[in-house]
């Protein structure tokens, strides 16, 4: 397949989805640093166990990148409780404000500042961030241009017959960004669609009837 043809392909999709969907709003949080600990709380499970767990730092008056550093880690991990795997992703958190602490002085603004093809691969370096973490604190929390794969665009491409099932992240990843503009907006927008579109019809056991993108791509 030739790169205008996938480049038209991802096109056509996107347009799909949004004429069915509409614009997500995606990711809530009222800060920075609030995206950036929610993408880490997510992690193996679903954003209203999250959302609980946020409530309960907030409720604490914690959300703050200075406030958690300080916090022992066993007390954060009793009140992440919600989110699951609460003791792991306490670790994991502490892990992130470390490096925020250690190399921002506690900034999400210093943080931003930086350039994407620097802030990759030293947020990948932190234990327990992953490529889908680091991507989602770079697109969403500091928007930075690059890509965010899940579980979601795996699962719709490779049905659909665009990559196959066995594409590693990165690849996936590449094929968004080498044939879209490079813009944070967009790939925000499109991740988002693509996660709807993932809960809502392109499931484990799919629901092909009347999908928004039935018929995508055309033989």
């Amino acid at each position: 397949m030739t790169a205008g043809r996938v480049g038209t392909l991802l096109q056509e999709l996107y347009q799909r989805l949004w004429e069915a969907f509409g614009p997500q709003n995606w990711w809530p949080g009222d800060t920075p640093f609030e995206v950036a600990v929610g993408a880490i709380l997510t992690q193996n499970t679903n954003w209203g166990n999250v959302a609980r767990a946020i409530t309960a730092l907030k409720d604490q008056d914690l959300l703050t990148p200075q406030s958690l550093h300080e916090l022992p880690e066993t007390e954060l991990a009793r009140l992440i409780r919600p989110a699951g795997y609460y003791n792991l992703k306490a670790r994991r958190l502490k892990n992130f404000l470390d490096f925020l602490a250690n190399h921002y002085g506690n900034s999400m603004e210093r943080l931003a500042s930086d350039d994407l093809e620097a802030l990759r691969p030293a947020l990948l370096s932190i234990k327990g961030v992953g490529p889908e973490t680091a991507d989602s604190i770079l697109l969403y929390a500091l928007a930075k241009p690059t890509f965010v794969v899940d579980a979601y665009t795996f699962r719709i491409l490779s049905r659909h017959g665009l990559i196959a099932e066995a594409c590693p992240y990165e690849e996936l990843r590449q094929l968004f960004m080498e044939h879209l503009p490079a813009r944070a907006p967009l790939y925000q927008e499109y991740h988002a669609l693509m996660v709807r579109l993932g809960k809502e019809w392109c499931r484990p056991q799919p629901r092909c009837a009347a999908c928004p993108v039935e018929g995508w791509p055309a033989a």
